[in-house]
């Protein structure tokens, strides 16, 4: 019984790391790709003679740290006073209210078109927001920055000459990062979504398949919006659901890189975790969604296998997980008629790895140098991937099985690798429980590699070094986080923070 469980197990991991492997053979394929894209930089275009009114939309949830300096940014964008509304959706509970209407007197005194928009709830949280003010908005675009954002003041010249037919139904620029030399987390945040913006966005939107609003720094044609069917919170990710049923409506979405918009990265890894469990999870529920009905369209094959890649990224992460807790189970079977596949977990596991590493090396590699000085965490990346693993893994599972859930936000401290972050004291509390389920899974981990260095299981050492150090990373930061939340400041957390 013993054998024919731990057999099991083997053809279990053995299907997780191929899986693995596969999500790093498509980052291939994308950087492929991309080495012929960015060679072909689109021009500058000029702004309408017609000059449109715009809707700046800024959703708000108790941002007292940052409220006023992106209500501020808002108001300084360069666009014809008569032609700029600016929508402050404020659902806030606490002193942000006042820091909010301090902030848009200021504006409407300077002869900004500025006004406040509170809802009686929360409901529908971000999609809720954004419908309600869209109902009252005066523009046929809308603007969208999040709280933790700081646009500038060109991006307004910068992005709406890129709707140059009828067809497009939204612009997204780059978010460029405020804090990226904080600390490992930072750091390591930066790097991938670079790649997300400079390969992922580029690729794909010049390949002419699916790509996505994300959430913020963006622009969308308000027509584009109603006509997709509007707003809706029944996903946790409204953004990537809009834009797919506004793709499948037959909007264009164009992605424009040369306008980079500042933000803050969340500083600690207890908030980026659950940042990503949010967005994993909401890319599952959209999955659900939507991913049915297009594949059954008659768009071409291209799209929906990228967009199969995309919705269902959060399988890798499970994967991932699966892969890390079967490993033990996996050695054992060294030395049976199963160990005649043993080779392929390990060329499983480096491809995916490679795949991994290369494809965010090539962002500090080949890219202006505002990501060059990151080049230091790209070693990282894969430790970091591996200990975040098991709780997106959760989130991507739960996504496929629940609908809607807490819209649980970010926290935004209004910090910058400029300013000092002594009043944001009490950021990054990680529960005891995930630190601990990191530590557990350590120990349980350590096995494997102690027992592949004393058998010389040679195609099974570099995971099995790996996934220990990826949970001993993960935990130490973690439990560091816990113990000093409210006696340090976020980027003092984090041991590995320069």
């Amino acid at each position: 019984m013993s054998d024919l469980l731990f057999n099991a197990m083997y053809l279990l991991h053995l299907v997780s790391v191929v899986l693995v492997a596969l999500y790093g053979v498509h980052r291939l394929v994308l950087l492929r790709e991309w080495l012929g894209v960015r060679r072909r930089r689109g021009g500058v275009a000029a702004v309408p003679d017609e000059v449109p009114v715009v809707t700046v939309q800024l959703p708000l949830y108790n941002e007292e740290a940052v409220a006023e300096r992106l209500i501020a940014a808002a108001g300084a964008l360069s666009w014809p006073l008569d032609r700029l509304e600016i929508q402050v959706l404020d659902d806030s509970t606490d002193e942000t209210r006042e820091v909010v209407d301090q902030g848009v007197a200021r504006l409407t005194a300077r002869g900004v078109t500025a006004s406040v928009l509170r809802r009686p709830s929360r409901k529908g949280y971000k999609a809720g927001a954004l419908a309600a003010g869209l109902e009252e908005a005066r523009g046929d675009y809308i603007a969208v920055f999040d709280a933790d954002f700081i646009p500038p003041s060109d991006f307004l010249l910068k992005t709406m000459p890129r709707f140059t037919s009828p067809g497009i139904g939204m612009v997204q620029a780059r978010w460029g990062f405020l804090n990226d030399e904080t600390s490992l987390v930072t750091g390591v945040q930066a790097l991938t979504l670079s790649a997300h913006f400079d390969i992922e966005h580029a690729t794909r939107h010049a390949g002419g398949r699916f790509f996505n609003f994300n959430g913020t720094a963006g622009v969308w044609r308000k027509e584009a919006i109603i006509g997709a069917g509007g707003w809706r919170a029944d996903t946790l990710t409204e953004d990537l659901d809009l834009s797919y049923r506004a793709q499948m409506a037959g909007w264009r979405l164009s992605y424009y890189g040369e306008c980079v918009v500042p933000s803050e990265l969340p500083p600690t890894l207890t908030d980026f975790i659950s940042q990503q469990q949010r967005w994993t999870k909401g890319a599952s529920q959209t999955a659900v969604k939507v991913l049915p009905r297009l594949l059954s369209t008659a768009l071409p094959r291209r799209v929906k296998v990228e967009a199969i890649f995309h919705l269902l990224g959060g399988l890798g992460w499970v994967a991932g997980a699966v892969a890390t807790v079967t490993l033990w189970p996996a050695l054992m079977v060294h030395g049976t008629r199963a160990a005649s596949l043993a080779w392929i977990p390990g060329v499983a596991a480096l491809t995916g790895s490679c795949g991994a590493i290369l494809f965010y090396y090539t962002v500090y590699a080949f890219t202006e140098p505002r990501t060059r000085h990151l080049v230091r965490y790209v070693p990282m990346i894969p430790l970091v991937c591996i200990g975040v693993a098991p709780f997106l893994a959760r989130a991507a599972v739960q996504g496929f099985f629940q609908s809607h859930g807490e819209f649980k936000r970010t926290p935004k401290y209004g910090t910058s690798k400029d300013t000092a972050t002594r009043e944001t004291a009490g950021a990054g509390r990680a529960t005891f429980g995930r630190a601990m389920v990191a530590f557990v899974l350590l120990v349980a981990t350590a096995f494997p590699m102690l027992f592949a260095l004393d058998t010389l299981a040679l195609y099974a050492i570099p995971l099995a070094l790996a996934v220990p150090a990826g949970y001993l990373l993960t935990g130490a930061i973690l439990a560091r986080e816990s113990r000093f939340a409210g006696e340090c400041a976020p980027s003092s957390l984090d041991p590995f923070a320069r």
